[in-house]
């Protein structure tokens, strides 16, 4: 008896660590999915600081300027895959 509940225990221990490394890969995100997570954050980044000065900017060729970074940043970040 005591066999058998060991080897159940060792079963259980075996499974237990399969798990662990199951569950350890699938939080190691992968290289291209770290460089996409990257380049949103760098253009979310990018993004901020230009509404921010868009909104304090006086002078109508600069908010002009401003507007087209701001579109084309937002088409960027559309053409990203949502996380």
């Amino acid at each position: 008896m005591a066999r058998g509940w060991e080897s159940k225990s060792v079963a259980t221990q075996i499974d237990m660590a399969e798990n662990r490394s199951a569950v350890a890969r699938a939080k190691v995100l992968s290289e291209e999915s770290l460089d996409l997570l990257r380049k949103k954050e760098s253009l979310l980044m990018s993004r901020t600081r230009v509404v921010r000065d868009l909104e304090s900017a006086q002078n109508p060729r600069y908010r002009a300027v401003l507007s087209k970074a701001l579109a084309g940043l937002d088409a960027q970040l559309s053409t990203l895959a949502p996380e």
